[in-house]
């Protein structure tokens, strides 16, 4: 027995949202500090993220260091304002000096912290962002380690600094992206201070996962064939009623 063209459209329907529902554990598989990048490309400025999640049952998040690297320092961090919490950007001298573009480096931005204020701080089950943008990036290829600590509001404070060494996660791992190759794009549309990439919480990013984008073609699919679907009933009841 045939469908009607309104119940293949509700199947379609259907199935279109029982797909983006299995795939979205997949997602929050591991609840650990991590940093998403806006941009990876060498020599560009960038937004990185860093998502905290609270893993104790019965203490909040009070508190996140972030440490910057020395070896490929960044020329300049500032941090997004988060409601209810303070931020710091604290310089220092690197431990050697490096060379940035024919220039001799000896200070730069070590450490970002961000501290809870009020009733502001992360409780059990939750988490939130801390942004900041900075740059440049060092050369493709290289890995960007950014260790963490995560202060509980019961004094216990977890380091986030363990760099995988094979196929098994670490236990606590460290917040890590991989610089690519330049590209032209990264210095365009956007750019804020210093050519730096600057977020925007109204908008939502672009998505380099092969899988969101799967789902998003899927998506664009599934509407035509309803739209499809829609007309071929429209044009089926007309020639009924003549």
């Amino acid at each position: 027995m045939s469908k009607s063209p309104r119940a293949l459209a509700r199947l379609i329907s259907t199935g279109a949202a029982a797909a983006a529902f299995v795939v979205v554990p997949a997602f929050g598989a591991s609840a650990h500090v991590r940093v998403v990048p806006e941009s990876t490309a060498a020599g560009s400025w960038t937004a990185l993220t860093f998502r905290v999640p609270t893993e104790s049952e019965t203490a909040s998040t009070t508190g996140v260091a972030v440490e910057l690297p020395t070896a490929t320092p960044f020329l300049h961090v500032s941090a997004r304002p988060v409601p209810g919490w303070s931020a710091s950007v604290e310089e220092g001298d690197l431990p050697e000096p490096v060379e940035i573009d024919g220039t001799t480096i000896t200070k730069a931005p070590l450490r970002v912290v961000w501290t809870a204020t009020g009733d502001a701080a992360v409780a059990p089950g939750q988490f939130q962002e801390f942004a900041i943008s900075a740059g440049p990036l060092p050369d493709a290829g290289a890995v960007v380690v950014l260790p963490a600590d995560q202060t509980y509001s019961d004094g216990t404070v977890v380091r986030w600094a363990d760099v995988p060494t094979g196929d098994d996660e670490p236990e606590h791992p460290a917040p890590v992206f991989e610089v690519t190759a330049a590209d032209d794009s990264a210095h365009g549309a956007g750019a804020g201070e210093h050519g730096a990439a600057t977020p925007d919480a109204t908008a939502a990013p672009a998505s380099s996962d092969p899988v969101a984008r799967g789902l998003g073609a899927g998506a664009l699919v599934l509407g035509a064939a309803a739209v499809m679907l829609a007309v071929t009933g429209r044009r089926r009841a007309a020639r009924e009623e003549r």
